[in-house]
């Protein structure tokens, strides 16, 4: 028998203001701003960055358990519960639901309508509808750990995911090709047959196909017809040693895909009508690949010869645009502001304590400085600041003396003028997430009982005293509130107003408590 649980809190709600930030800020006068190179300074792993090859960058997402929001509703996975538990905003009434064993994600669909829980333990996903709760139960392949949801929510992709850990399962036979795709509207479990061990799976635009990329074949499942129809095509020129596949972009016609693979001196192009594929020669050993935001660029980041290539999405075949990257920079990332007009060109892979910016309309690079090197890079969804996450490690030559020196750090920097707040952190951040506006961004740190707020106006920060250690943070959809999920037996979740100051705390979701004053 499934059971669900309410809980329901009044309009008394514990309201703590806000405090003032405790966390070490200077202005950026503090910081030399000379440019140091990279030739000297030491990989992320201990590679050099002279080396051609060294290692991948990352690019760095978090935490990936993060709940699913509606623009009514949170939906929070309690994995050791077997429960998802669902909170209306802004009553912060909250139902407990019961679905299968070992709920790893849950993802909420494009109409608001239901969300969609992938039970790993039971090998099933449970469809909710969000105002009802009512469930339906499919069944999906044993063994699999991840699923993607197409943009529009009509179908699940439940797959076996090479680059996650193993969880240790074990059985009888067991499939490292299958696949399983749920209709989440009518409730329909299809499988099918794709590349060994994908490592990724994606949707067109208009989700009438879903991509699955593995090391020797992308998969091209058409979902338009009475049941999904694969097609495998080979993607590797070497199949008895692939190179590993490490991204695939799609162009927002559904036209064509990009594949980038680690090591190869070109990216493969794939017709997504015919299925042929081609290679686009580019510099060595291209290790980034993204698509601009209009949708009309696939850049790739050749960090080997130190260049970007430029295709037009449209006209791939034609030649394209090289850029010539500063020559003393050692460059892998690259990230678009939403906006389309500037891009930041960046390493994770190398203890690199600067980063240089492009102009897209007069193609200017200019190298800038930072505290340290990058852990990961995000720019905000108006494109007005650039948010630094610092790695613990600092460059070879970094001053010792520095307040920053072997510590944790984060700089917001002004796209607009450049200039920067430096801030020291006490711990690791494991999660991070931006108001949509472009005005608040959050992030929690490993351990640590506090929620950072981040004003992308004046680039300052305020701290925000938390009742227990924050797991991830996100924002509700259409609002500033921020929601952090934090540890507590029974659940535990804050939201906190930016514009008012305001925190509120809901603690229990299966047992009669709630605000904690």
């Amino acid at each position: 028998m499934r059971r669900i649980t309410l809980l329901t809190f009044g309009l008394s709600l514990a309201l703590i203001a806000c405090s003032d930030y405790n966390a070490l800020s200077k202005a950026d006068g503090a910081y030399d701003e000379a440019d140091t190179g990279a030739s000297d300074d030491t990989g992320a792993a201990g590679e050099s960055p002279d080396d051609d090859e060294g290692d991948p960058e990352r690019e760095d997402d978090f935490i990936k358990l993060l709940p699913a929001t509606t623009n009514q509703y949170i939906f929070v996975v309690n994995s050791a519960r077997d429960t998802v538990s669902r909170v209306s905003v802004p009553s912060l009434q909250v139902l407990t639901v019961e679905v299968g064993s070992r709920p790893k994600v849950v993802r909420t669909t494009a109409d608001n309508q239901r969300a969609i829980v992938f039970n790993e333990g039971s090998d099933d996903l449970t469809l909710l509808d969000a105002e009802t709760l009512a469930a339906t139960v499919v069944p999906v392949l044993p063994y699999l750990n991840a699923m993607v949801l197409s943009d529009d929510g009509v179908w699940a992709v439940v797959y076996r995911d090479s680059d996650e850990e193993d969880d240790g399962s074990s059985g009888g036979a067991q499939s490292f090709n299958e696949l399983s795709i749920v209709n989440t509207v009518t409730g329909e479990h299809f499988t099918e047959v794709v590349g060994f061990k994908p490592r990724q799976v994606k949707f067109t635009e208009d989700s009438g196909r879903a991509l699955v990329v593995s090391d020797e074949y992308l998969s091209v499942i058409d979902l338009d017809r009475e049941s999904p129809e694969v097609q495998v095509v080979e993607i590797a020129e070497d199949l008895l040693d692939p190179p590993p596949a490490e991204e695939i972009e799609v162009s927002p016609d559904g036209a064509y895909a990009f594949l980038r693979q680690f090591g190869e001196d070109s990216i493969a192009l794939i017709d997504l009508d015919t299925l042929s594929v081609d290679r686009l020669p580019t510099g060595q050993n291209p290790t980034d690949l993204d698509l601009s935001p209009d949708g009309a660029r696939a850049v790739v980041v050749s960090r080997g010869s130190n260049e970007l290539y430029v295709f037009d999405v449209e006209n791939p075949y034609g030649a394209p645009e090289v850029i010539t990257l500063p020559s003393d920079e050692f460059i892998g990332s690259v990230q678009f502001s939403p906006d389309n007009s500037k891009a930041m060109l960046y390493t994770t892979a190398a203890l690199v304590d600067h980063y240089t910016t492009w102009d897209l309309a007069s193609g200017e690079l200019t190298v800038r400085p930072l505290i340290k090197p990058i852990q990961s890079v995000n720019v905000t969804p108006d494109g007005g600041a650039l948010v630094v996450f610092h790695t613990e490690a600092d460059a070879a030559d970094a001053d010792k003396t520095s307040e920053f020196y072997g510590e944790w750090a984060m700089s917001m920097i002004s796209l607009s003028d450049f200039r920067r707040n430096a801030i020291l952190l006490s711990a690791e951040p494991t999660a991070y997430a931006d108001s949509l506006d472009g005005r608040w961004g959050f992030f929690v740190m490993e351990d640590k009982p506090f929620l950072e707020v981040l004003d992308y106006d004046n680039l300052g920060l305020t701290e925000i005293k938390l009742r227990s250690n924050p797991v991830h943070v996100g924002v509700l959809t259409g609002t500033s509130y921020a929601y952090v999920n934090q540890d507590h037996e029974l659940g535990r979740l804050s939201f906190y107003d930016p514009d008012a100051e305001l925190l509120e705390t809901i603690t229990g979701f299966e047992l009669n408590s709630g605000i904690e004053h």
